[in-house]
Formats: structure tokens, sequence, C-alpha cells
């Protein structure tokens, strides 16, 4: 009898790490044994998608997995980054014995891939990249199409205009994306909140909330659970 190996997720409660999740649920070979999420501790929101820690935890209910939350305040350095990363690793690793594995949302940046896989390995982890290497308008329309369902929460206005924060991750809203705008948002031209998919066993109502700018470039909309 196989047995299938415990891997821990990176999660932002965006649709990547949503769709992530679900290729992971798809391989034989993995068990996803968490969901481990860095978030700013003095606002209750994840780091830079800016989810809030309600829906982030309603999320993981939906999913059926423990969310483990790594505090990181907004601005910390590199050296704080891979202690607090180092000792949620250390943490997760009490949920299931024998866990050396995490899985990360990226799509096709090769220098966050590999700065990822030096961390991890020397952490003794091995890091997992299941969407790697996908086109990204193919991968959203893959996303839109397997019943995944969510909005965009932060746009970064120095590479998209700000009045598509809010709306829906659709096919609508990739058609109407300017050209030179990654589908995915891989550079960070816009973030996502997951409201519904085929890893939740039931759908969540996230409204939206009150919008706000940060370092001037930065417009984020609030997420409110119902």
């Amino acid at each position: 009898m196989h047995v299938k190996q415990p891997i821990l997720l990176a999660w932002s409660g965006g649709k990547d790490a949503a769709w992530t999740l679900e290729r992971l649920r798809s391989d034989p070979r993995w068990h996803v044994a968490a969901l481990l999420c860095t978030f700013d501790p003095d606002r209750a929101i994840s780091s830079r998608q800016g989810v809030a820690l309600d829906v982030l935890r309603a999320q993981a209910r939906a999913a059926r997995l423990p969310l483990r939350l790594m505090p990181l305040a907004t601005g910390a350095s590199n050296n704080a980054y891979r202690a607090a990363f180092s000792d949620a690793l250390e943490s997760a690793q009490l949920l299931a014995p024998g866990l050396t594995d995490i899985a990360f949302g990226d799509v096709h940046l090769s220098d966050i891939r590999d700065w990822r896989e030096q961390l991890c390995r020397s952490l003794g982890f091995t890091a997992h990249f299941p969407l790697f290497g996908s086109e990204p308008e193919a991968l959203a329309r893959e996303m839109i199409d397997g019943g995944l369902r969510g909005w965009l929460c932060q746009v970064d206005s120095r590479q998209l205009d700000p009045g598509f924060l809010g709306r829906d991750f659709d096919h609508d809203l990739l058609d109407a994306l300017p050209a030179g705008v990654d589908r995915c948002g891989e550079r960070g031209e816009f973030h996502t909140v997951v409201t519904h998919g085929p890893m939740f066993d039931e759908p969540l109502t996230v409204r939206r909330g009150e919008r706000w700018v940060e370092d001037e470039r930065f417009h984020l909309m609030a997420t409110l659970l119902d």
C-alpha cells in the first residue's frame, strides 16, 4: 500500500495557493498536512495579500486543513523572516512526523523559486512548485474553468490601474487586463482573495470593505467575512 508523504502548503488566501492545493490533492504522492500563512500580527491580515485573519481561518476550515500562522511584522528583515520561517516549520512538524516538504504557488519567476529552494534546503526542507512553468493566461483560465472564484483585493498602481481593485477574478477580467500585465499577477500587479473552488467544502461569502493605499502605490480593499 502506497503511503502518501506529508507536505506543507504556503498559504496566502489567494488563487495561486488555492490552485496549488487542488493540484496537490490530485497528486497521489502527497497528503497536505497543513496550510502555513505569513501574517501581520498588528493588522491581522496576510502579508502582501492583505486577506483578513478570519477569512484565512474560514478558508482553512472549508479546506478541512489546520492553519499554521507565521507572525511577521511589515518591513521585517530577511533575517527575521528566516527565523520566523524556521520556527513555523518546526511547529508544523509537530502535526506530521517526518514532514520535510513544502509547496509554493509560484508560477514562473525563477529568482523567487531559487531563493525559496535555497532557504528551505538550509532548514532541512525541500520546496516544491506544482504550478511552476505554466503559461499564466492558460493557468488563470484553467482556474476559472475549474470553479475557482475570487476577487482582486490588492492592486499595484505602478503596474495596473487601481480601478481594477475589487473586480471579480473571471474571464471578463482577463480579457480586460492591459497587454503586458501578467494574467496571474505574478509580478505583483494584483493579488486575490479566493471565495469558491473545488478545494473548499463550501463557498465563502467575503464582502468588499473599505479601500486604503500603502506606500503611495498599493491599493487594498478590506476582506470582510459574512
